[in-house]
């Protein structure tokens, strides 16, 4: 069951006075639902449902009955409403009657006055009778002309004529009506008919005494005749009827003489008012089109001029065509103006649809609605194209110039995030001055003004196309004269030229962009209007980031307007295009940052002795990838730049050459010459000091030896934990190929740590190697003829002086290298005395326990970092000594072994192994 609408309010009545019969139109609110929903209309109390016309739920069309009440409310009912009520009255004008000697100035006995132009014929009584005599809903069918001919032959549909077929009008006007509605249409017309009969029968009443009366006459009169015979004889009755008669005749001329006269005189004088009010508005209307152009009143001059062509139009009177066809005149050039003002760019949608409607009342030839179209296209490609030219001659410059005029936007500089402040040694980037934002670069200003000038022209350019093609451009008297259908029939024919339109500004907008940021993907024809940028400032990521964001929000402006997606594909395809070419881009700007890392090395080492430089390496490269969240963040309608084969090689490749730049880095920082250092911030040290790296500060310049050892620490941190972080944040951020790019990373960086520390070891063990020999012959000695051994000789305590200066050098710098640093000085040194003793021809009893001795000390000395290669060397060694036999050789070995531990304490302490941690630093 549906519930009860609320009931009919009447808010208007036009006009709200005037006599019997005028036409009226009634607004106000929930009017009915459809012709057969209303039930009831009165105005001052008289039922006017005869004429009543139902328009819309607001809208009903009627004319006025001989009400009793001279003023009264306007009363609509409905069946789904009831009764409703009225905010507003109308005032009924009554004629004077006048009485046969009376006299009178006026004849105002009229039924209604209409200003026609054939005004003097009569009003048929059809013209009052309503459009939808049936009540209902009218529903046409589409049952052409021609078959409805042929099937009532010599029959007709319209209901005025003698010849009317109801079943040519129902199937005509209520081909799709259901039999209930047929229904209430027969008790409408019941209805009706019932109540045009009370009002003949009571006409009929009213005269019935004079029908009888002249019906006895006539009987009297046929009696006497056909007793007379029908010879016209004097002094006959008939002639005697006929002399009455003429009497009669003469008696009511001359009684009504004057009063005829009165009204022949009253209709000419009301004939020269109002042709005297036709020509008086028709004079004044040039002047006062002229005025009312002057003023942008278009409504009241196109209304009357309407009114005058409805009275004017088809004159014969030579006066009048004069001034008509000065009005037309001024008509046609109001309609040129109008076009003038319709073309006329830039303008408002709004204004836009007001000039159209205006020409489309006026008539005007041609079709002003495409012809506003394809102006605003060429004006918005002229526009894009200005904003091209404009930045290549250099007349914009500053940020401020680039502002539309009541743009509240916020700029769109001022939409770029900033990176977050690196953790250790500061923004690998200089800070930005206070005037950072009219340094912005010219492409990116380009683009943000391009997309500016798309976002605020193509939507309305859009939304003009929408309402020519769905005919809300016109007015209601375009509605019914048909041109909503004839633009909606244009619009259908040039729907294809409207299309290639968008696809025009479309391509101008990404051919203009591609220009300035991507000139190779540029036909060579097309450079010369599109390109030109190439003196500008090359762009960085980070600006790559911004017009990505910049075209990003254009293409989410224009796909909101349901654009279809075939006419913005190609902004995708430019979209697809600028992500893959800032990551290419930001890996190529990324490696230059990174080789520039080498200037930014402190060489101050931490606990675990590395400086900043692989934590500056890894926020460089975090940073990297978080400037490139956005480009290759996924938006409705695009790919993954990273599933693209092509885009995975490069940037893996990329990627690859960062680490292997910085990896390069490393090495020249170890090769370093030292005359390329300030020398005058160098610390003097003694190696044989093992606490001289205590006083290594900030704005120390190390030796080439502790840079190795520091880029060594550094190479093992790198390894340890740089890489495989890094590898985590590429897999975060969803890049590819990061197996490959960690495993050739860690290739590069263990090739060169290998190459560093053989490096280091050839500086470092090669002098003590070769200081043995020298010091082991010196003063002649020889193993065939010597003293009783009393101690370990001073060359063998030299080599290990310098062996503990290495270890502390090593140790200062980083504890995890010792082990494998002083292994390999060990194993250098053990080789060595292998190959000393092996060349000895004998050894005296003396010289063979001389030897024994320096071996076993040099042995137990560097117990803690022997390794199977050294322990091999040691025992080839001791195999080439003769054997000790005597218990005595063994006790005095034992003896000196422990007077030199005892003496030389201190310095072996630091070849014990021990839980003290490096000096921080």
């Amino acid at each position: 069951m549906s519930r009860a609408r609320p009931p009919p309010l009447v808010t208007g009545i036009s006009p709200k006075e005037g006599p019997a019969w005028t036409k009226v139109t009634i607004r106000g609110e929930n009017l009915g639902t459809g012709p057969a929903d209303l039930i009831g209309l009165s105005i001052c109390g008289h039922n006017c449902m005869l004429t009543a016309e139902w328009m819309s739920a607001s809208k009903i069309v009627c004319r006025v009955g001989p009400a009793k009440d001279d003023k009264g409310e306007i009363i609509v009912t409905t069946k789904s409403g009831g009764l409703g009520t009225s905010t507003v009255s109308f005032k009924l004008f009554r004629p004077e009657r006048i009485g046969i000697l009376e006299q009178s100035a006026v004849w105002v006995d009229e039924v209604n006055y209409d200003m026609r132009t054939n005004r003097n014929k009569g009003i048929s009584p059809f013209s009052l009778r309503p459009s939808n005599p049936l009540g209902i809903e009218m529903d046409k069918g589409k049952v052409p002309q021609k078959d409805l001919e042929q099937i009532f032959p010599g029959m007709s549909g319209d209901f005025t004529r003698e010849n009317f077929s109801a079943s040519w009008y129902l199937i005509e006007n209520h081909a799709g009506s259901s039999f209930e509605q047929l229904k209430v249409a027969a008790n409408n017309l019941k209805k009706q008919a019932s109540k045009k009969n009370e009002g003949s029968l009571a006409y009929v009443k009213g005269g019935l005494s004079t029908f009888f009366e002249a019906q006895d006459a006539l009987a009297a009169i046929h009696q006497r005749l056909e007793s007379d015979g029908t010879e016209k004889v004097e002094g006959s009755m008939t002639q005697r009827l006929e002399n009455i008669l003429n009497r009669a005749s003469n008696t009511a001329d001359t009684l009504f003489q004057e009063v005829l006269g009165r009204k022949d005189k009253a209709d000419s004088t009301r004939n020269a008012l109002n042709v005297l009010q036709r020509f008086k508005f028709l004079f004044n209307l040039p002047l006062n089109i002229e005025r009312n152009i002057q003023k942008g009143d278009y409504d009241v001059v196109i209304n009357d001029y309407e009114k005058a062509k409805s009275l004017f139009g088809n004159t014969e009177v030579a006066v009048f065509k004069k001034v008509y066809a000065e009005v037309e005149t001024r008509i046609k050039a109001l309609g040129n103006l109008l076009l003038e003002k319709l073309l006329q760019t830039p303008s408002t949608l709004h204004d836009q649809k007001r000039y159209i409607r205006y020409l489309s009342d006026l008539h005007a030839p041609g079709d002003p609605a495409w012809q506003c179209i394809y102006a605003q296209h060429k004006w918005i490609l002229q526009l894009m194209q200005n904003c091209r030219d404009e930045f290549i001659s250099g007349k914009r410059v500053g940020r401020g110039a680039l502002e539309l005029e009541g743009d509240a936007r916020p700029a769109a500089l001022g939409r770029l995030g900033h990176s977050a402040s690196l953790k250790r040694g500061g923004s690998l980037r200089s800070a930005r001055p206070s005037t950072w934002p009219y340094e912005t670069p010219q492409q990116v200003q380009f683009v943000e003004k391009l997309s500016d000038v798309v976002i605020g022209q193509l939507p309305n350019f859009w939304k003009l196309w929408i309402s020519y093609v769905n005919g809300s451009l016109f007015s209601e008297t375009g509605e019914k004269s048909g041109q909503v259908e004839k633009s909606k029939k244009n619009a259908r024919q040039r729907q294809n030229d409207f299309k290639k339109m968008i696809e025009e500004l479309t391509n101008r907008l990404v051919k203009l962009i591609r220009g300035a940021l991507l000139p190779t993907t540029l036909p060579q024809g097309e450079l010369s209007v599109y390109g030109g940028w190439e003196d500008k400032m090359e762009l960085t990521g980070a600006w790559f980031t911004q017009i990505i964001h910049t075209v990003r929000g254009c293409h989410e402006a224009l796909s909101t307007l349901e654009i279809p997606n075939d006419l913005l594909q190609v902004i995708q395809d430019l979209l697809l295009e600028l992500r893959v070419h800032c990551l290419m881009v930001t890996l190529l700007h990324t490696s230059e940052d990174v080789k520039r890392l080498a200037e930014k090395e402190d060489w101050v080492v931490d606990n675990e002795g590395i400086t900043s430089l692989p934590s500056k390496f890894e926020q460089c490269m975090v940073q990297m990838l978080q400037s490139l969240k956005e480009p290759l963040e996924i938006k409705p309608g695009e790919i993954n730049v990273l599933q693209l084969d092509q885009v995975q090689d490069q940037a893996a490749e990329l990627s690859v050459s960062i680490m292997k730049v910085f990896i390069n880095c490393l090495e020249q920082l170890s090769t370093k010459a030292d005359e390329d250092f300030d020398v005058s911030l160098n610390i003097s040290v003694d190696l044989s000091s093992p606490d001289r790296f205590s006083r290594i500060q900030e704005g120390f310049i190390p030796t080439s030896e502790q840079r190795l050892l520091i880029i060594l620490s550094n190479c093992q941190y790198l390894e340890r934990r740089t890489f495989l972080n890094l590898a985590d944040h590429f897999e975060k951020h969803g890049l590819t190929g990061t197996e490959k790019i960690n495993r050739v990373s860690m290739d590069a960086v263990r090739e060169l740590d290998g190459k560093l520390f053989e490096a280091y070891i050839e500086r470092r063990a090669d002098p003590i190697a070769g200081s043995l020999e020298p010091g082991m012959y010196a003063g002649y000695f020889d193993w065939r003829d010597c003293q009783t051994p009393t101690g370990v000789r001073n060359y063998l305590k030299e080599a290990l002086v310098n062996i503990i200066a290495v270890h502390a050098e090593v140790f200062t710098v980083s504890k995890d290298l010792v082990p494998r640093v002083l292994s390999r000085i060990v194993e250098s040194v053990a080789d060595e005395m292998c190959r000393l003793m092996q060349c000895v021809s004998s050894f005296s009893k003396n010289g063979a326990l001389q030897a024994r001795l320096e071996l076993c000390t040099l042995r137990d000395a560097v117990t803690a970092y022997l390794n199977p290669d050294s322990n091999t060397s040691f025992r080839q060694a001791l195999d080439s000594l003769p054997q000790l036999h005597s218990g005595a050789d063994k006790k005095l070995l034992e003896e000196l072994l422990n007077k030199f531990k005892s003496s030389m304490q201190l310095q072996l302490t630091c070849f014990q192994p021990s839980n003290v941690q490096p000096v921080k630093r």
